[in-house]
């Protein structure tokens, strides 16, 4: 059973195939059978665990399971505990109220250059939240920091559960421990 962490870079879609043009996972991991666990959006980067394992692949994926999801977000403008507390709390989204979430402002993380680089304004600071997650809504965790005021310039994944990205370079994978590309 192939369990696979990968790093997905800025601009890949989620799936194996795509339009002319577009960026897959075919171009980064030629396991045959292995499916994503849950998605990332083509403007997100960071952890992506594939299997082979249709139970394991559903308890990954689905919010039942209430699988910690932990996201470093780099938001426009600098969060007031009150925003943070809100996240804490939970959301009201268009499609209802969000799970609580850990939230906490952080330092900068020592990450990859993202190409393209986020863009970057004098007059508007910026910072970054760790945001944990029990659930999976379509670009859940944007339209998350976008209702407390925090618009999001950049969005990774570090960790679903237990694993991490933790020495996976962007668009490099590990099974049971080597990184591969």
């Amino acid at each position: 059973m192939p369990l696979i962490l990968f790093n997905k870079p800025y601009g890949v879609l989620t799936q194996f195939t795509g339009g002319p043009g577009e960026r897959t996972l075919a171009e980064f991991i030629d396991v045959p059978a292995v499916y994503p666990a849950g998605r990332l959006d083509k403007d997100s980067e960071g952890l992506l665990v594939l299997t082979d394992d249709g139970r394991l692949q559903a308890q990954i994926s689905s919010p039942r399971f209430k699988q910690p999801k932990t996201y470093l977000v780099q938001v426009e403008g600098v969060p007031s505990e009150a925003a943070l507390a809100q996240l804490r709390s939970g959301v009201e989204l268009r499609d209802g109220m969000t799970r609580p979430a850990k939230a906490r402002q952080i330092e900068p993380p020592q990450l990859w250059e993202r190409d393209p680089p986020v863009r970057f304004r004098k007059s508007v600071p910026d910072s970054w939240i760790e945001l944990i997650i029990t659930e999976g809504r379509n670009r859940q965790v944007r339209r998350m920091t976008a209702a407390v005021g925090l618009p999001t310039l950049r969005l990774v994944r570090w960790a679903v559960g237990s694993w991490t990205l933790d020495g996976i370079a962007p668009g490099t994978w590990r099974e049971a421990g080597q990184a591969r590309s």
